[in-house]
């Protein structure tokens, strides 16, 4: 997921983290000095769904407006994304290794 605040603000005219910082504490919202640089400035590294419905109040905008879905980095196990076996065109499939059932491992090969 791409977050996209600053635009989404820039958009409604909120040029400055500090004037969002306001609009957010006006609706119940306070959020640091530290965690507001964090959000305006990158991507957050947590953030409640509560304080997403206020952001989106005083933004006056949808969930989609402010994370941005980035479905090709999204890899299988054991691969990287994007990568494609050069002949066929298509995406390789990660060996099956079978497991015991009874949490035992199996004998070595």
């Amino acid at each position: 997921m791409k977050w996209n605040l600053r635009l989404t603000a820039a958009n409604k005219g909120i040029w400055k983290a500090s004037e969002l910082q306001r609009s957010l504490a006006e609706h119940g919202l306070v959020i640091s000095a530290g965690k507001m640089s964090g959000l305006w400035s990158g991507q957050p590294v947590s953030l409640k769904l509560e304080d997403l419905d206020v952001i989106c109040v005083v933004l006056g905008c949808e969930i989609g407006d402010l994370l941005i879905p980035e479905p090709g980095k999204v890899s299988r196990p054991g691969q990287q994304a994007g990568v494609q076996e050069a002949t066929t065109g298509s995406m390789v499939a990660p060996a099956v290794v079978p497991k015991r059932r009874d949490g035992r491992s199996l004998p070595p090969m």
